[in-house]
């Protein structure tokens, strides 16, 4: 075995961490970017973020008028992605979504059919209010995000590259609306709680916001360089301390194999094997938004909420005696703690 040869894991992973750290500057020149327009609501932007360098889709629940439209906005700036916005209201067709084809007349006057794409022909797209769609257009959209490609007319059509979702729930007012199926939902990475913000966020916000000139956001990154992010998360090695607790953590919360009675007794189904990659994708790219050659088991707790909140269900007689997921969730986090 030669020189090169013995040294070359080292080298990999030395030149692994000089990536992770080059990366980490970089983000930080982000969230510093994101905070000069969006004003508190920190952990909600590093998830936002988290999902992005995952390649995911957000599920962002909170009511309205919490900057979730203009984190998006902001998101698109700094990163340099094309970014359009949906209002989901219960006529939206799937074709006001995917696009459709028109028929033209031409000089010669020979007849055709064009393809007019919709605004899911975006880099980052946010679909406000998605549970006041209709079951046809959110299943369209939905079916959109996992594939990457949409059908129309036979014909296949690529979305662009990177392509992200970023949906908003209203969690108070459900008349009219249309819920997303428990199936559905684990097509979202991450379900976000959008809460208000703390006295000096609010305040700050006040002041900037009133005046005659707002900040805006500048670009940082590019989209091709959000790509490469999402390949070197990837990368990103996971100690078998950290795979152990991600597999019992996810595992113990599914009623048919887990040795806690309340889980049991109180969640009628448990997160299944997608609830896992997600969370290992997003502990790993949490170390990368901090710099972190490698997560933590902090890392594990702090994104267990947001994975497997959306991907379990409790049993009619817990929601009847006032159990939240969240009360489920902490108890399979305990024992890490």
């Amino acid at each position: 075995m030669t020189a090169t040869q013995t040294d070359s894991p080292t080298a990999e992973a030395d030149r692994l961490a000089g990536e992770i750290e080059r990366l980490g500057n970089r983000l930080a020149a982000v969230r510093e970017g994101i905070g000069q327009v969006i004003f508190g609501q920190q952990q909600v932007v590093d998830n936002t973020l988290i999902t992005l360098l995952a390649g995911g889709h957000t599920l962002l629940v909170g009511v309205p008028g919490l900057a979730k439209t203009r984190l998006v906005e902001t998101l698109g700036t700094v990163f340099g992605l094309e970014d359009r916005r949906v209002q989901c209201t219960p006529d939206l067709m799937p074709a006001d979504i995917l696009g459709s084809e028109v028929l033209e007349e031409g000089e010669s006057g020979r007849r055709s059919f064009r393809f007019i794409e919709g605004p899911v022909f975006a880099q980052l797209l946010m679909a406000d209010e998605i549970n006041r769609a209709s079951p046809r257009t959110q299943s369209a959209l939905l079916q959109a995000m996992q594939e990457h490609r949409v059908t129309v007319a036979g014909s296949p059509h690529e979305l662009p590259n990177p392509f992200h979702v970023l949906a908003t729930q209203n969690p108070l007012e459900q008349e009219g609306t249309y819920p997303l199926p428990e199936a559905q939902l684990d097509r979202f990475f991450v379900e976000i709680e959008v809460g208000y913000p703390d006295l000096e966020a609010e305040r700050q916000m006040l002041l900037a916001t009133t005046g005659t000139r707002g900040a805006e956001a500048r670009q940082v990154m590019s989209p091709e360089e959000l790509m490469v992010a999402q390949t070197l998360v990837r990368r990103v090695p996971v100690g078998e301390k950290i795979v152990e607790a991600i597999l019992n953590i996810v595992r113990s919360g599914r009623p048919t194999e887990t040795a806690r009675d309340e889980v049991k007794a109180q969640v009628a189904w448990g997160p299944g094997p997608r609830a896992s990659q997600a969370l290992m994708l997003a502990i790993r790219a949490r170390a990368v938004l901090d710099g972190r050659f490698a997560p933590s088991m902090d890392d594990v707790l702090a994104m267990a909420g947001p994975v497997l909140r959306h991907r379990m269900a409790l049993s009619f007689a817990a929601r009847a005696d006032g159990v939240m997921i969240d009360d489920i969730i902490g108890l399979l986090c305990e024992p890490y703690r």
